[in-house]
């Protein structure tokens, strides 16, 4: 055993090198006390809190989507990133400081910018403003890029469907152009589905990929079609599924897009007895009708107003089907956050009175369920409230 630990360690990149500098230091009698401090220096440049970024360029990918191309103010590379990680970007919109996690569009081997492929929500608020307001020279404040969305080789294999839902194509777009540049030898299928014709980012590139590399495989599924239309169309069944992807099995699925989407190519893919480890998920915010999940009492409707106490700062009124995070920033209370889906834990508040409702996104642990600690990003609060945070 302890050959084979060895055997692995040597196979490590830097391993040996790192055995070197310790035998130098060593025989020249250093207690490496000169390097305090090097290992949160180089964790604060290669993944910053905060990054600062300037807005260079606006692409108009359709007429409900545009990429934001998004630099180092300092002119600075970016920090490193997976293909399929996010950024939560920090936006100020008539008094209220709110932020949305963006996935990366762009290549992660080029790193003189981000870009963020933004459409259009419904009734929305950050995708609005920036799809309208925003103007190139505009400064942003945001994360360094995070999340658990991405190709592990060691678990994933080389085998991936990807099903994508409109805007869901961003992450995936990153996954492809990383394996088209590196020239990997990993089959990617790309099941990507969209309401209107007219509408389907980046839909010449991926085609255009798809005609030039043997290892790109792209399905597009519409399930508005206008008349005439020959392709497939509706939404996803296990037939379609079934049609498009051989040995179901033996893949490696990534879903991503709205919340519907998500939730319907879940089932199928279960239905289809697809194993969970063979699935791979990427959150997106909070439910949209927490009132027609399990367990959310009947008599309870969203209209419903609450009261809302933070202690020794203030009280506010909200609104029952308005996750609590958002209640809080439209209010002026900031609280720490990330992912806005339930996973990275920073929302964290303390409930000291009074009941939330906690969607299965909520990935709360126990001792959070024991202690009262809540995600506001997707709690509910169903009456009054005192919170702590």
């Amino acid at each position: 055993m302890p050959d084979q630990t060895v055997n692995v360690l040597n196979a490590v990149t830097g391993y040996q090198e790192a055995v070197k500098v310790k035998q130098t230091l060593a025989e020249n009698g250093s207690d490496l006390t000169q390097l305090k401090g090097h290992v949160a220096q180089t964790i604060a440049r290669l993944h910053p809190k905060r990054l600062h970024l300037v807005l260079k360029q606006v692409i108009e990918e359709t007429a409900s989507t545009k990429t934001l191309r998004l630099k180092n103010e300092k002119g600075d590379a970016l920090p490193p990133f997976q293909a399929g990680q996010y950024i939560n970007l920090f936006c100020s919109i008539d008094g209220v400081y709110t932020a949305r996690p963006y996935a990366i569009s762009s290549s992660p081997l080029q790193r003189d910018y981000y870009d963020l492929t933004i459409k259009r929500v419904q009734d929305g608020f950050v995708s609005h403003y920036l799809l309208d307001q925003v103007k190139v020279g505009d400064r942003f404040e945001a994360t360094s890029p995070m999340g658990t969305f991405y190709h592990n080789p060691v678990h994933h294999g080389d085998d991936l469907v990807f099903l994508a839902g409109g805007s869901g194509v961003a992450p995936a777009m990153s996954m492809l152009k990383n394996i088209l540049e590196k020239n990997q030898q990993r089959h990617f299928h790309m099941i990507y589905v969209n309401s209107f014709v007219d509408d389907v980012i980046f839909i010449d590139e991926l085609r255009e990929f798809a005609s030039n590399h043997k290892q790109f495989k792209l399905s597009e599924v519409i399930s508005r079609p206008p008349t005439g239309y020959t392709g497939l169309s509706g939404r996803l069944t296990q037939d379609v599924l079934i049609q498009l992807v051989d040995k179901i099995e033996a893949k490696t699925f990534y879903v991503c897009g709205p919340t519907p989407f998500n939730d319907a190519c879940i089932a199928l893919l279960k239905q289809l007895n697809v194993a969970d480890k063979r699935i791979r998920l990427e959150a997106n915010g909070a439910p949209k009708h927490p009132d027609t999940m399990p367990d959310w009492p009947s008599a309870i409707h969203l209209d419903d107003e609450v009261t809302v106490r933070v202690q020794g700062k203030g009280q506010f009124k909200a609104k029952v089907g308005e996750p609590l995070m958002n209640s809080l920033e439209r209010n002026g209370y900031f609280v720490e956050n990330a992912c806005r889906s339930g996973e990275c834990s920073l929302c964290r508040v303390k409930v000291l009175s009074g009941s939330v409702f906690n969607p299965p996104e909520a990935h709360l642990r126990s001792s959070d369920k024991t202690f009262g600690w809540i995600h506001s990003c997707v709690a509910f609060p169903l009456e009054d409230l005192e919170i702590m945070y």
